[in-house]
């Protein structure tokens, strides 16, 4: 596997000289190419101020992540706006979808701001909505779509554009268990297939057992990290329960 995301001695600090948080606490870990990676922690462990760190949503104190052998902290104005559209592909809890779009121009919204052809778009759309199995929703708007539909149409949106990396924020966490079971089958299937690289945050057990590898973290530190390897997802899920046992914490739904 080919080395994708390096993480290398990262620190974010938050506040002024009266009243310093370190969020994240020098941290460093690489991705491979078509891993899918789950990330676990308590609330305020620093997983999403990691996450907002590799989206450049914020900005590392210190340390460097580099993309592809891109040093991303560098990365300013228009270059930083054609990375987040190019390179990045996002899955939102409360799904982000435009209200006034029905699914289908949901989906192809960033092809056209890349000013990709209607008729590469439409067959894009289509073959994405379909490994998805979201045909049936296309012509609909949000508030027609179950919530489960939505997070489907929204993970067509992320991968549209082929991303080099897949960041998900609790991608199930506005879900049922039905509906999350699907979503996370679909992002299994699609790292398999496309070979999409997935960098997930979340707090279930259930939802990281999908994943390939866990990373877990606890006060702004990387706490252990577990791989799958040849193990099944309930055996994998078991290992993921045994090592929450020791973070602590008030990580919920891991039963």
């Amino acid at each position: 596997m080919n080395q994708l995301l390096k993480i290398e001695h990262i620190v974010k600090y938050y506040g002024n000289r009266s009243s310093l948080t370190k969020a994240i606490d020098d941290m460093s870990f690489d991705v491979n190419k078509g891993e899918f990676i789950a990330i676990m922690g308590a609330s305020g462990s620093g997983k999403t101020t990691l996450l907002n760190c590799i989206s450049t949503i914020d900005r590392v104190t210190s340390g460097i992540i580099e993309l592809d052998g891109t040093n991303i902290t560098d990365l300013k104005g228009a270059a930083l706006a054609k990375f987040r559209c190019e390179q990045l592909g996002f899955i939102f809890q409360d799904f982000n979808l435009l209200d006034t779009l029905n699914a289908y121009d949901n989906i192809a919204l960033a092809l056209q701001i890349q000013n990709v052809s209607p008729a590469t778009i439409n067959e894009r759309v289509g073959k994405m909505a379909e490994k998805l199995n979201i045909i049936d929703v296309l012509q609909k708007y949000p508030y027609q779509m179950s919530g489960g539909q939505k997070q489907r149409v929204a993970c067509a949106r992320a991968l549209i554009t082929n991303p080099k990396l897949v960041l998900a924020d609790e991608p199930t966490g506005a879900l049922d268990s039905k509906s999350s079971a699907m979503l996370l089958e679909s992002l299994n299937d699609l790292n398999y297939q496309l070979q999409a690289t997935i960098l997930m945050v979340t707090h279930d057990a259930f939802s990281a057992s999908y994943a390939n590898r866990v990373i877990f973290i606890k006060d702004g530190k990387l706490f252990d990290e577990i791989r799958k390897g040849d193990d099944d997802r309930k055996k994998f899920f078991n290992k993921i329960i045994d090592v929450v046992s020791l973070l602590g914490g008030d990580l919920n739904h891991v039963i």
